[in-house]
C-alpha cells in the first residue's frame, strides 16, 4: 500500500514539473516576444491614429568592457485603433509585443485637443500596461518626442522614463502623472485629469520664436532657455477637462499645483527684495504641514479656503546685506507671504475661471457639504467649479542660510 501511495505522489510530481516547464516551449517564450518601452500616439492623415512603438535592448557592452547606453528603435504605423496597430506590429516584427515594461505613454497635444478618452480606456484595459506608467502630453508629435528622449546619466532608457518625473519632489517644476491617475480622474465626478507637459528642448525645436520669456519660473516645455544635450524637456502640466486638453501650466504654476496637492518636499522661489527696487532673493521653501482645505457653499457657489505653511532658507546672498538681522528677516518673510499668496491665488483662479477644471481635487472636500453622494452628483461639481472663489492664507518663516547664522 505504501509503495502505491509513493508511486502516486511521484506521478503527480512529474505532471506538475511537466506543466511548469512546458510553457518554455510555447509561443510565449522569451524568444518570441519583443518588449515595448514607450508608446506614442499621434493624429494621422490616412487613418484614425499614428501609433509609435519604442523598443530597446537591455544594455550593450563595448569592447573596452564599459556599459554604454542601450540603443532604441522607433517604429510607427497608421491604424484605426491602438489594438489594430499592435496586431499589425506583431506581424511586422514577427514577435508578440510585450508591454509589461512599458514606462511611458506619449500623446501629442494635437491629438489631445480632439479628446483621448477612448485611447485611455483602451490602454488601461490592457493588463500588461501598468497603472504607474508615466503619461506625457507632447507639444511636438509623440513620435518625435520619444525619438529624442535620450538619457544623459542612465544606461537604460526604461530607468530614465521611470525616474525623470521624480524631480517634481524637489523642484516643483514638473509633475509625477501616471495613466492610472489619469484614468481615475477621468471617471471621477469630483476632480479632473492632468498629465506631464513634454516637448523638445529649445535647441532642438524648430519654433524657437515660441520662447516668450527668459524668466526661470514662467517657462514650460518647448519654451525653456536651457541649452544642453537632452533632446526633450518636461516642464509644466497639461490640464484636461474630462478627456480633452484645455490648457497648460508653466513651471511656477506647477509648483502651486504640487503645493496645493501636498506632493512636493521643497522648492526654490525668487521673491522681490523688499529693500531693493530691482533685486530678488532666492529662498528654498519647505512645507511644514499639509495644506488645509475647507470648502463651503455660499449662495450655491464654492467658497474654498486654503492655508499654507512653510519654512524658508535664504539661498542667495549679497555683500552688504545682513541676513542675521531679525527685522530684515521679518520683512523678507512678509514679502514672501505676499508673493506666494499672489501667485497661488492667480493659479487657483486660472484653474477655475480659465480652464474650468478641478485638477486640485477640491470636489473631494466639497462632498462634505452633502448628505448623500446622489445629492453631490446632482449639484454637478464639474460644472459649478468655475463659480469658485478662493481665500488664500500663507505663513512662511524665512531664516538665513545654513551657513550664515549666529551659531
Amino acid at each position: 500500500m505504501n509503495k502505491i501511495i509513493k508511486r502516486f505522489f511521484i506521478f503527480i510530481l512529474v505532471i506538475i514539473l511537466f506543466l511548469a516547464f512546458s510553457g518554455s516551449y510555447t509561443s510565449l517564450s522569451i524568444d518570441n516576444i519583443e518588449t515595448v518601452v514607450a508608446i506614442g500616439l499621434d493624429t494621422s492623415t490616412t487613418n484614425n491614429l499614428k501609433v509609435s512603438f519604442q523598443f530597446t535592448n537591455s544594455s550593450s557592452v563595448s569592447e573596452s568592457g564599459t556599459t554604454e547606453q542601450s540603443p532604441s528603435m522607433v517604429y510607427s504605423i497608421d491604424a484605426s485603433s491602438i489594438s489594430s496597430a499592435i496586431n499589425l506590429m506583431n506581424a511586422y516584427v514577427g514577435k508578440e509585443l510585450s508591454f509589461s515594461h512599458c514606462k511611458l505613454i506619449a500623446i501629442s497635444e494635437e491629438l489631445a485637443n480632439t479628446g483621448i478618452s477612448d485611447e485611455i480606456y483602451t490602454l488601461i484595459n490592457d493588463i500588461q500596461i501598468r497603472p504607474t506608467t508615466n503619461i506625457v502630453i507632447s507639444k511636438c508629435t509623440a513620435k518625435v518626442y520619444i525619438e529624442n528622449s535620450k538619457p544623459l546619466f542612465e544606461n537604460l532608457l526604461t530607468k530614465y522614463y521611470e525616474v525623470f518625473s521624480n524631480s517634481s519632489k524637489y523642484t516643483g517644476f514638473t509633475v509625477n502623472a501616471t495613466i492610472g491617475d489619469f484614468f481615475n480622474s477621468l471617471v471621477c465626478k469630483s476632480c479632473e485629469p492632468y498629465a506631464i507637459l513634454g516637448g523638445l528642448n529649445s535647441e532642438n525645436s524648430s519654433d524657437s520664436s515660441s520662447i516668450e520669456s527668459e524668466k526661470d519660473v514662467t517657462g514650460k516645455s518647448n519654451e525653456s532657455n536651457i541649452q544642453g544635450e537632452l533632446g526633450t524637456e518636461n516642464f509644466g502640466i497639461a490640464v484636461f477637462k474630462q478627456g480633452q486638453i484645455v490648457g497648460e501650466l508653466n513651471s511656477i504654476e506647477t509648483m502651486c499645483f504640487l503645493t496645493t496637492r501636498n506632493n512636493v518636499d521643497g522648492f526654490l522661489i525668487s521673491i522681490p527684495d523688499p529693500n531693493s527696487e530691482d533685486g530678488v532673493i532666492d529662498i528654498y521653501l519647505t512645507p511644514t504641514s499639509n495644506t488645509t482645505i475647507k470648502v463651503k457653499l455660499l449662495n450655491g457657489s464654492p467658497y474654498i479656503k486654503l492655508n499654507y505653511r512653510f519654512s524658508g532658507r535664504i539661498q542667495s546672498a549679497s555683500e552688504n546685506t545682513n541676513y542675521l538681522d531679525d527685522s530684515l528677516l521679518n520683512e523678507i518673510s512678509s514679502a514672501c507671504n505676499n508673493y506666494l499668496e499672489s501667485i497661488l491665488s492667480d493659479y487657483l483662479y486660472k484653474t477655475a475661471k480659465t480652464f474650468k477644471s478641478d485638477i486640485n481635487g477640491f470636489g473631494q472636500e466639497a462632498k462634505k457639504n452633502f448628505l448623500t453622494l446622489e445629492d453631490f452628483e446632482d449639484y454637478n461639481w464639474e460644472e459649478k467649479y468655475k463659480d469658485s472663489f478662493f481665500d488664500v492664507n500663507v505663513s512662511a518663516s524665512v531664516k538665513s542660510s545654513l551657513l550664515l547664522t549666529n551659531t
